[in-house]
Formats: C-alpha cells, structure tokens, sequence
C-alpha cells in the first residue's frame, strides 16, 4: 500500500469518530430536557393537591357519594336562594343544587379542580347559575349565603362554628356532611353512615354560640375568683 493509500485510509478513519461526539452531545441534551420537562410538569400538576396538605387544617379532596348529593337535596327541598358548598370539590353539589334552582357557589383551594368544575357546569348548562373560586375558606366571607353546604373534617369543625355563626343570616340553613359541628345541636338528619347530612339552623347556632360564650366568660371569672 503507497503512502498516499495509508493517508488517505487514515483520513476518513479520522472522520467517522469525530461525527459520534457531536451526536453524543445532542442525546445528552434531549434527554436532560425531557427529564427536567417531566419533572416541571410533575410539579405543576402536582403543587394544587400537595400544597393543602401543608396547611394546619385542611379539606382533603373525597368526592361526594351519590347518595350524600341526594341526602343534600332532600334536605333542602323547601328552600331557595343562594347556596355555597365549601370544599366544593369536583364541583357535584354545586351543579346539582343549580340544576334545582339554586344560584350555587364553590369555594376550592386546588385550581385544578375548580377548573374541572366550571367544565362540568358548562357541559352541564348550568353555568350561568354556578359559580367556582380559588379560595381558602378561612378568607372568604360566607353572609350573602342562605344555605350552606360542608363536607368537613374533625379538625376543623369547631373553628368553623364560630366563623359561620359570625357571619351567616339568621335565616340560613347549614348542612353538615361526614362530621357534625361538635356543639351545635342540628334540626334533623338524613341518610345513614357516610352518607348522613346533619341539618342546622342558623339563628340556633348564634344563640347556641352565644350561650357558649357567656358560659366560657363565667368559667374565666370563677377561675379568676
């Protein structure tokens, strides 16, 4: 072989590794893109559901049974007007109560959820008597609602009486779903085991909460004594 033949031999060898590194390089980016795409992806979705959690006391995210939307509706059969669900969710009480003639709200921390809701209320065609928000329950203020619908937790409840009692109408209706307020001492009841709604009226729940807290005052000043 001539030494033209080696140089040239050797020339394209030279060639067909420097192609490789090149190529190398633009895997390496592809897959760190996707992956950190993926990870971005996985925060956004997931942030909305974690981000409660977080909180000191929280309304995790169980959708309502047919049964407990049922339970609801009977027992606010005879009434009208404003409704608001707390923790509304996946937006079914709300669009259910709509379809019955109420002018419904949700209130939601998760936006995702209340971006579902307002897709099911339009799907629905009740989306001119639904509305959904993005809010923490504990900042927004209930007094333009004559009934009240919550799917609480134990932990909350308590705190709940005194908001509700605060700020509702002394013509409001509060129904309780899964957990009773610990103190208030409700209408009726409806359903049984999970399914069970417990009925409250609002003007008892402002003497109930009242008596309370005279009989707290007295127990303060007999400590003090």
């Amino acid at each position: 072989m001539s030494p033209g033949e080696l140089m040239l031999n050797s020339g394209q060898g030279a060639g067909s590794v420097s192609p490789e590194k090149p190529s190398r390089s633009r895997l390496g980016l592809i897959v760190t893109g996707v992956v950190g795409g993926s990870l971005v992806a996985l925060y956004a979705v997931a942030t909305p559901f974690v981000a409660p959690a977080l909180r000191k006391v929280c309304l995790p995210f169980v959708p309502a049974t047919p049964a407990q939307v049922e339970n609801v509706l009977k027992v606010l059969r005879s009434r009208s007007g404003t409704l608001v669900d707390i923790g509304s969710g996946d937006g079914r009480i709300v669009i259910a109560a709509a379809k019955r003639g109420f002018q419904a709200s949700g209130f939601e921390l998760n936006p995702w959820l209340v971006w579902y809701s307002r897709y099911n209320a339009w799907r629905e065609d009740v989306h001119r008597s639904t509305s959904f928000y993005i809010s923490d329950l504990w900042k927004a203020n209930f007094a333009q609602y004559s009934n009240v619908v919550i799917f609480g937790v134990p932990q909350m409840m308590d705190q709940l009486e005194l908001k509700l009692a605060n700020e509702l109408p002394d013509t409001a209706k509060v129904v309780a779903c899964r957990f009773p307020f610990p103190t208030w001492i409700p209408e009726h009841t409806e359903g049984e085991g999970i399914d069970t709604v417990w009925v409250y009226d609002a003007s008892m729940l402002k003497s109930n909460n009242m008596h309370h807290g005279s009989t707290e005052t007295h127990k303060q000043k007999t400590q003090i004594k």
